[in-house]
């Protein structure tokens, strides 16, 4: 009967685990960059699907890179890059190869051995780490892509949260034409310095009345002394990665204009964090920040500026800003499976040049 009717071939991978393409083993080692012969870095590869005659892969050229914020290493990423790689194998659609990293100083890999201070500190700034990218890119495409995909350099689909996403804006725009497309989740708002967004009670034009219902000038006050002692640009991390010039470096959401392979901008999906869970988390971690406050101040002005990330590219490239529901700032981590999602989502725009102006939300899985 199935030899008379044959099933799809969509249905026939789901119907047929035996018949589908095993789960690729990742590659998880070190390296170390040239002219860094002391230092280790940690990552995890996984390869591309094969590519035969009857059935190319489009992304053979392609790597997906994940960039990591401050907090988390690169292991906050492993469970998007299953759920995205299980659910391409089960469907028998191609994908590109995936990478993630921890740079140094981070997670696994060792410190940066021209640190100028040890950690936590400020021993290198944001642009070292985008140097350091590229050198890093550059080895591992010539180790694991080269021999049969002989392009200098790959085309880059970067997927990033918080610092990782200012990263990913200056390397784009350091090295023109590699990056093909870029996923953004709940990216550091470069330009602040995360004390303003609050009212200033010592300001002149500071009125009590305009304060939230419940909400004391005590309350703005500790907020305020809070979130400079954890978050100011000038505040070391073990990292040892300063923030101290990046308000100088992306002074604004829109800006440097991004440019990818061809002269146009690059594919872009901007994604902010649920309002709602990322109060619930503020208020119930350490900042103990009341709701309200977020709620009125922080998540306004985050929107802001996730509105003008639009402008890194051009207007029928941009998707967004969307709203990862049920996830707080560490979208990876509290929404994986819409984290896979939208990189299918973007994979399929970059492949097939779709333009296009999407605006939906999401759901954290």
């Amino acid at each position: 009967m199935g030899k008379e009717h044959p099933p799809p071939r969509l249905e026939k991978a789901s119907s047929s685990q035996e018949e589908l393409p095993p789960f690729p083993d990742p590659e998880i080692s070190s390296i170390t960059l040239e002219g860094k012969p002391s230092a280790r870095v940690h990552y995890t590869y996984y390869p591309a699907s094969t590519s035969t005659p009857s059935h190319p892969n489009p992304f053979a050229q392609t790597l997906t890179v994940f960039l990591n914020g401050l907090i988390l290493p690169r292991s906050s990423w492993e469970a998007s890059m299953k759920i995205f790689l299980e659910k391409r194998i089960q469907l028998q659609l191609p994908y590109p190869a995936l990478l993630s990293y921890d740079r140094y100083g981070q997670g696994d890999s060792d410190a940066d051995p021209d640190d100028k201070e040890p950690p936590p500190g400020h021993g290198h700034d944001i642009m070292s780490a985008v140097h350091c990218l590229r050198q890093f890119l550059l080895q591992i495409w010539k180790e694991h892509l080269e021999i049969s995909n002989p392009t200098k350099f790959p085309s880059l689909i970067l997927v990033c949260n918080s610092i990782g996403c200012a990263l990913a804006r200056l390397f784009a725009h350091e090295y023109p034409g590699t990056v093909s497309g870029l996923l953004f989740l709940d990216s550091i708002m470069s330009n602040s310095d995360f004390i303003s967004v609050w009212p200033d009670p010592d300001a002149p034009d500071f009125d009590l009345h305009t304060l939230p219902s419940g909400v004391s000038e005590k309350d703005v006050r500790d907020t305020r002394t809070i979130y400079k002692r954890v978050f100011h640009p000038s505040v070391p991390n073990k990292e040892n990665l300063s923030r101290r010039n990046l308000a100088t470096l992306l002074p604004s959401p829109s800006s440097p204009k991004l440019e990818a392979k061809g002269g146009s901008g690059p594919y872009l999906t901007v994604v902010g964090h649920d309002w709602e869970e990322f109060a619930e988390q503020s208020f119930r971690g350490e900042l103990r920040t009341p709701k309200v406050l977020t709620m009125t101040y922080q998540n306004p002005a985050w929107q802001r500026y996730n509105e003008g990330l639009r402008g890194i590219t051009d207007e029928d490239k941009a998707i967004g800003p969307l709203v990862a529901v049920g996830c707080g700032h560490f979208i990876q981590r509290d929404g994986p499976g819409f984290v896979s999602d939208e990189m299918v989502s973007l994979l399929d725009r970059v492949v097939n040049r779709v333009e296009q102006l999407r605006e939906r939300d999401g759901e954290c899985v």
